[in-house]
């Protein structure tokens, strides 16, 4: 595994087992902080969103339906882009790539702001969604290629899932806050914030390498492998609205699949590939991004669940609501600090299947909710919940870059948030389908839809604990 040669000063230091390990110098801190701050945007837009929207819907006259495609809208750009913005950091610059779409975040975000009718804001949405697609691998490739593979890459990966779980977090309750004052500051905070991240990273990320010689750009493949992603996240999306016809939704699925099969063929002949097919034969990476799959959608699909349990059927405030899930931010502490030394003690596997564990501990015991549950018996699902983020987050994106060749790090990257973002919509979708389904009371509906969260994290551990069996297996060989 090679290292970028534009990776920011270090000094060594003597390390557990005489390895060396290396002490990061202010500038590689420096440059960690503005991308843990980018992430750190990302989330928080995304979560003060989550909790504007109804005040969005009544402000804009917007129907429910509609108002649920200013999220969609987001996830599907989001998802659909992400691959090619992984590859696009590897083939055209990282650094460039980053700055570029972080200012194209910075402007849609800001025009999100100022929209006066429905479609301008879905409109706003799809183009910051599509930012973030970029933006995000290529932040995450310049760590994984900017810090050596072990001990310090793992903590600044650490660190960095810290920050953009943290940001989700507080996210919750300062959407609350901005709601409460104008909706419309959910939008005009974030690009104050990228404003000032823009300014630092222009200064502290290392500029790109000069691309090597003889390269090319698969245009073909890039189309049809961001027109396929775009189709699938779609009928996942629509799977939320069966009304809308069973019929369309399954023809969305086969163009999506027949736009992969087309991708495939096309990357096994061209000269220069977008993505080297050969990546996905190994199964540590592929478990990598399935246990991100499911964790996110078990996560995404709960979290939409307690969010309408708590506003519904206990009548809470915006407020109250994202101050009951701030528990869940503790992560953002954790990731940091207890993580990194679990990994290092017991590997990354047993961490990662320690929170998926947790969390399927922490759905079980929000299964016994009803009308009137107190938040003190809540408590230890959120808290539960913080603590397998914290396990599985981190070491999931370790475990999804861990040996990749330097010049497919976004790529890496660009299939792990692929992976998360296809499982959060299809944990949002699947809960809300099973609750639109479910008979006998409201209650008894979201606790029918609990079961797939749960469903989800235990397959996530399943999947892990076969790779766990396996490292074993090869060890005793």
């Amino acid at each position: 595994m090679s290292t970028s040669t534009s990776a920011p000063g270090n000094a060594t230091e003597s390390a557990p087992g005489n390895a060396p390990a290396v002490r990061m110098s202010p500038r590689a801190w420096g440059m960690l902080l503005v991308l843990c701050g980018a992430i750190f945007l990302e989330g928080i837009d995304v979560a003060m969103l989550n909790v504007a929207l109804p005040t969005i819907r009544e402000d804009l006259g917007m129907s429910t339906g509609g108002v649920s495609w200013v999220m969609s809208a987001y996830v599907l750009a989001y998802a659909g882009f992400m691959l090619l913005g992984g590859r696009t950091a590897d083939l055209l610059g990282r650094r460039r790539t980053f700055l570029v779409w972080l200012t194209v975040f910075l402007v849609f975000s800001g025009l999100g702001g100022f929209a006066t009718e429905g479609w301008m804001l879905i409109v706003a949405r799809f183009v910051t969604g599509a930012s973030a697609a970029f933006m995000t691998p290529a932040g995450l490739s310049i760590i994984t290629t900017g810090f050596p593979e072990g001990p310090q890459r793992n903590r600044a990966l650490l660190f960095y899932a810290g920050t953009a779980a943290g940001g989700f977090s507080l996210g919750l309750v300062i959407g609350g806050l901005l709601t409460a004052i104008d909706w419309r500051l959910v939008f005009f905070v974030p690009v104050a914030l990228a404003a000032v991240i823009l300014a630092a990273a222009s200064a502290l990320i290392p500029r790109d390498r000069r691309p090597e010689a003889g390269g090319g750009f698969d245009l073909v493949g890039a189309i049809s492998v961001t027109g396929s992603m775009l189709l699938l996240v779609y009928g996942v999306v629509r799977l939320e609205h069966p009304a809308d016809g069973r019929g369309w939704t399954i023809a969305v699925f086969a163009g999506g699949v027949a736009l992969l099969l087309a991708f495939v063929a096309v990357e096994r002949r061209a000269a220069h590939p977008l993505v080297r097919l050969g990546i996905l034969r190994s199964g540590a990476l592929i478990r990598a991004n399935l246990g991100a799959l499911l964790f996110a959608g078990s996560f995404f699909g709960f979290q939409f669940i307690a969010v309408f349990y708590l506003q519904e059927i206990r009548g809470w405030s915006t407020l109250e609501t994202s101050f009951a899930l701030l528990a869940v931010g503790a992560d953002a502490v954790l990731a940091p600090t207890l993580t990194p030394r679990l990994v290092e003690r017991y590997g990354n596997l047993r961490v990662i299947l320690g929170g998926m564990v947790t969390a399927a501990v922490a759905y079980a015991l929000f299964l016994s909710i009803d009308g009137d549950t107190s938040y003190v018996a809540m408590f230890p699902t959120m808290l539960l919940l913080g603590l397998a983020f914290a396990l599985a987050y981190g070491p999931l994106t370790i475990a999804a870059t861990d040996g990749i060749d330097e010049d497919e790090q976004g790529l890496a990257g660009g299939l792990l948030y692929t992976a998360f973002q296809f499982g959060a919509a299809l944990g949002l979708s699947t809960v809300t389908a099973v609750l639109a389904g479910a008979g006998g009371s409201e209650l008894d509906g979201f606790r029918t839809a609990l079961i797939v969260p749960l469903v989800g994290v235990v397959l996530g551990a399943t999947v892990t604990a076969f790779g766990l069996r396996g490292r074993r297996a090869r060890a005793a060989a």
